[in-house]
């Protein structure tokens, strides 16, 4: 079973996004594109999991799911 964590896109003044998982504090990466951070995302979380299994700590649980976006009008 797979686990949803809210991310957080954030649009960079230089270009690019920094994404973010405010459930797994730290958890942030850096990309230059969209489809990049769903990528770089996916692995910081994978790699943040293991850790915290490898030092025996609990991973959060999530009782929901959210999707945050933002419009320009």
């Amino acid at each position: 079973m797979k686990t949803l964590y809210q991310v957080v896109l954030t649009p960079e003044p230089e270009g690019g996004y920094t994404a973010t998982v405010p459930v797994l504090p730290g958890c942030v990466s850096y990309c230059k594109t969209l489809d990049e951070a769903r990528v770089m995302i996916t692995d910081a979380i994978e790699g943040y999991l293991h850790s915290m299994r490898k030092h025996k700590e609990p991973a959060p649980t999530i009782g929901y799911a959210s999707i945050l976006a933002s419009v320009a009008v």
